[in-house]
């Protein structure tokens, strides 16, 4: 058994997870979740703001202690989308850098294997789609895991600049509620790059000798897809057991919009099972969630809480024991 301490900076919300490896699967994972919105403005403006990360690292602080706290011997960080985008991401990496932190501006591409690799972990065997719809982007795979070595088998990886940051920011931050126009042309934006995406994808992979059918599921995480259960269950307090492996059908993915878009922030920030925080991108992310059905032509998705924190702590773990990784990447280890 192998102990590893992971943090995962997305646009919206920082992730820190302590879990236990054995056998290149999770055995057990505890894990913390703050909503700091690093990527504010960054669609806009190309740049972190100072503010938004001195919320990251304050929050970075706090997860560094826990993870000693935990006797993790080592942790290792990503950051995704935001990091990505932002023309001033290194003078945060200096920032993470100073504090001890190996922190790593992942690939889109790397960012949705590691998504995959944390999914199949519930589904071994079968021919599935995931898809992690983030702040500033969603990775979509399709692929399978079989027991034994050798059994993860990624056909394709795609990640697109649909998130719902970068849908509020760019269409739903206009009016409070939004437009029915805004709210048109946020369904057009991500209706045109997800589908885009995986038809290309599909399409490139099926010219390879990839299988050409559509995979058995579609799996989705992500703190818009988890919210969306919570909402339908009226959850409060949030509980991951009552969320994980459910169901959403397109005609409930598209009842939740309309209930989301006849109200203002404050309005959605009321609704059991909405964190305060995320109720100014919810509908964003719901936006985006309904065009990925209809791209990958499914009525029903699972939502999964077994997400990048789940792979990412397979591959710490097997960094750290020395062993082959499952993907062929290997994060930056800081010893604890």
């Amino acid at each position: 058994m192998t102990r590893v301490a992971v943090i995962d900076i997305g646009t919206v919300t920082a992730r820190l997870a302590v879990a236990d490896v054995a056998s290149g699967r999770v055995a057990r994972l505890a894990k913390s979740s703050n909503i700091v919105n690093l990527g504010q403005d960054v669609d806009r403006t190309g740049r972190l703001r100072e503010d938004a990360q001195r919320r990251l690292l304050g929050c970075v602080d706090l997860y560094l202690a826990s993870a000693r706290e935990a006797r993790a011997p080592a942790v290792c960080c990503t950051l995704t989308s935001a990091a990505r985008d932002a023309e001033n991401a290194a003078d945060l990496l200096a920032e993470l850098d100073r504090r001890g932190l190996a922190a790593q501006v992942i690939p889109g591409e790397v960012e949705g294997s590691l998504t995959f690799l944390g999914v199949a972990q519930d589904f071994g065997g079968r021919r599935i789609m995931v898809a992690d719809n983030g702040g500033g982007s969603t990775e979509v795979a399709v692929g399978s895991l079989a027991d034994g070595e050798g059994g993860l088998a990624i056909e394709w990886v795609r990640s697109v600049d649909v998130g719902c940051r970068r849908l509020t920011e760019k269409f739903l931050a206009h009016a409070d509620p939004p437009s029915e126009g805004d709210l048109a042309r946020a369904h057009e934006l991500a209706a045109e790059r997800l589908s885009g995406a995986i038809r290309a994808a599909s399409a490139a992979a099926a010219a390879s000798g990839a299988p050409a059918a559509r995979p058995e599921r579609l799996v989705v995480t992500g703190g818009t897809a988890t919210t969306l259960v919570a909402v339908e269950k009226g959850l409060e307090p949030y509980d991951p057991r009552q969320v994980h492996l459910q169901t959403l059908s397109r005609a409930d993915v598209d009842a939740l919009e309309r209930r989301l878009c006849g109200l203002t922030v404050e309005g959605r920030a009321a609704l059991p099972g909405i964190q305060a925080k995320r109720a100014p991108v919810i509908l964003g992310g719901t936006v985006a969630v309904a065009e990925l059905m209809r791209a990958a032509g499914f009525d029903e998705l699972t939502v999964s809480e077994s997400d990048l924190l789940f792979g990412l702590s397979i591959v710490a773990a097997s960094t750290l024991d020395g062993a082959p990784s499952p993907l062929g990447w290997r994060p930056e280890l800081t010893l604890l």
